[in-house]
């Protein structure tokens, strides 16, 4: 065998093994537009926790009033009255029940 029969064979090999290997899975980027979530969504949602959403919509309701603080037992009790008010109004949208449930934001 000649010498460019053996690197293009080595080559092919390389290529092939290379083409073997399992693609690196590709995780798509979720977006929430949280304006439009009900409150039946936010109970029930499957692509993150209600806690998780609580937390964000905390961060949120906080940064327009100004309040750069957080207080733990706060931030659950807030999600503990958010999920109860959720419950009973499923239709509401959860932008709207925060209003209800922490006060309106300046």
């Amino acid at each position: 065998m000649t010498r460019s029969i053996k690197s293009m064979l080595v080559i092919l090999g390389a290529t092939f093994a290379f083409a073997l290997q399992p693609a690196p899975v590709a995780h798509a980027e979720v977006t929430l537009d949280v304006s439009k979530l009900t409150c039946e969504q936010f109970l029930g949602y499957k692509i993150t926790t209600s806690e998780k959403i609580a937390t964000w919509l905390s961060g949120y309701h906080n940064g327009k009033r100004g309040n750069t603080s957080l207080g733990i037992h706060g931030l659950i009790a807030s999600a503990k009255k958010l999920r109860s008010y959720c419950t009973r109004n499923s239709q509401t949208l959860v932008m709207d029940a925060v209003e209800t449930v922490l006060g309106k934001a300046q």
